[in-house]
């Protein structure tokens, strides 16, 4: 088990409690711009379930994605739907998404495996599927408060993706922490699939 995952496992009920309630609606309506009203959506990395919820309280079909099984159970509990407990890697082939939402999760990911990962995400949604992606912002990579994390900034970013076929930016910013006790600064980048 990977640092991260064994940190989500030991600390999922006060991770839950701690994001179930935030209010991020600023970046749905910037994300929900490119989805098609009552689309599928795969919220990869899901986390407490809040994103999942809000999608499903507006009329979308959503699948759900984490990989502490914890978080998985709490989220189920939340939502009401089946979290399937899985890693990004693990995600293959056929489109079947419309869309996917991954809010600060694949920042867990080395920058080696993100481009890889980028491919499965790729894969996995329509032509045209618009995909959510967060990140801390700036360019520090390793182990930091017992978890691994890959921070970008554009630049960075747009690196990585020149490694990756069939996706481009529609639209990227940068905005401050929605928790109002952390001070990150994010770097939020919708992509389309070409």
């Amino acid at each position: 088990m990977s640092i991260t995952s064994q940190y989500y496992e030991e600390h999922a009920k006060e991770y839950f409690d701690s994001t179930v309630e935030v209010d991020i609606r600023p970046l749905y309506e910037r994300f929900l711009k490119y989805v098609p009203n009552g689309s599928r959506i795969l919220d990869l990395g899901c986390g407490s379930g809040r994103d999942s919820k809000a999608f499903i309280d507006m009329g979308y079909q959503v699948s759900a994605i984490d990989g502490s099984p914890t978080l998985c159970k709490l989220a189920r509990e939340y939502t009401g739907i089946d979290v399937q407990c899985a890693d990004f890697l693990s995600l293959y082939g056929e489109p079947k998404y419309d869309s996917i939402w991954a809010c600060a999760s694949l920042l867990h990911a080395s920058r080696t495996q993100l481009a890889v990962i980028l491919e499965k995400i790729r894969d996995a949604v329509v032509s045209g599927g618009a995909i959510y992606i967060s990140f801390k912002y700036g360019d520090f990579e390793g182990e930091r408060d017992g978890r691994y994390y890959t921070d970008m900034t554009s630049e960075r970013f747009r690196e990585m993706l020149a490694e990756v076929n069939g996706l481009s930016i529609t639209e990227e910013w940068y905005s401050e922490d929605a928790m109002k006790d952390r001070k990150n600064n994010w770097y939020n980048v919708i992509l389309c699939k070409e």
